[in-house]
């Protein structure tokens, strides 16, 4: 079937109804010049995020789900409904600063002799200083010694918040560059693809890692993936002072998710060998009692990746 748009924008909600307003309405003030439909595949939130869709922006195609089924999932239903040629993946909690879906589609038809598979830009926080925009694909290596790292600076925070030591200042704040070329993967939060089997996510991978996994799959398919000047995109949770304590953040529902999803990656991308270390030291690190009651609830859906 011959597309009838040019850009489909697929944004997941779940209970973000403020920010969700806040970047609706700066993709209709921003866009134009280019065909376009804004898909929103709603997680079962219960902040009003759909009463407010259905009120404020009739236009919008919602999709309720009328459960959380993860990032990777929602996403999914929204591409099943997409009428575009490519399929615009944003986050609730981005601005676009610019008219930057067209840039995106501009730069990709001008370009469609270059085997392109992904696109993105250099997200700003709320501050405007660069966020995480891309990674790296990870590996086997490189995660463990992570892992080890991470478990040994977890128990010594864990140590020194016993004894009553003020731990708030010792994560150090990342600084990132301003990139623009190819790069291992754009993140989720503004990924730009066309409309084709590549712009499905695994499933299996409820919050994080599904975007690393997707692409994956496009550079061993000789895809590029690539960050490029013009698109303007503001991404506010990512870039926000996260004043939860230290330690007690690692017992979060998104780290829980991220770690089991680390291994999840790592099983099917890497090694078994190596997603079992990682479970090993997950456990560990799941153990402490600062955490425990968050984390005890996980440990099947653990050791079944």
């Amino acid at each position: 079937m011959t597309p009838s748009l040019n850009v489909s924008v697929v944004i997941v909600s779940f209970n973000t109804c403020n920010l969700l307003r806040d970047c609706l309405k700066s993709i209709y003030e921003n866009t134009s010049g280019v065909l376009f439909e804004v898909i929103v595949s709603d997680n079962g939130s219960v902040d009003g995020s759909v009463e407010m869709v259905k009120k404020e922006f009739p236009q919008v195609v919602l999709v309720e789900n009328n459960a959380n089924l993860g990032f990777g999932t929602a996403n999914n239903r929204g591409l099943d409904v997409a009428k575009g040629e490519f399929v615009f993946y944003l986050n609730s909690d981005t601005l676009l600063l610019n008219n930057a879906i067209k840039m995106f589609y501009d730069y990709w038809k001008s370009h469609e002799n270059e085997t392109i598979g992904a696109l993105g830009c250099n997200l700003v926080d709320a501050d405007g200083v660069l966020t995480e925009s891309y990674g790296k694909f990870p590996e086997s290596k490189i995660l463990l010694k992570k892992m080890m790292r991470h478990l040994l600076a977890f128990y010594v925070k864990c140590a020194l918040k016993l004894f009553g030591r003020d731990i708030s200042g010792i994560r150090p704040v990342p600084v990132y560059e301003c990139h623009i070329g190819d790069v291992d993967y754009v993140v989720g939060a503004d990924l730009f693809v066309k409309n084709s089997p590549y712009a499905r996510f695994d499933e299996n991978f409820f919050l994080y890692y599904e975007e690393t996994d997707m692409q994956l799959r496009m550079k061993n398919d000789g895809l590029r993936r690539s960050l490029i000047e013009g698109p303007s995109v503001m991404h506010l949770v990512r870039g926000g002072k996260n004043k939860m304590d230290d330690v007690l953040r690692y017992g979060s529902f998104s780290i829980i998710q991220s770690e089991i999803s680390k291994v999840r990656y790592t099983k099917k991308n890497l090694s078994a060998v190596i997603a079992f270390l990682l479970k090993l030291m997950i456990s560990l690190h799941w153990l402490s009692p600062y955490v425990l009651k968050n984390t005890h609830k996980f440990y099947r859906k653990l050791w079944g990746v």
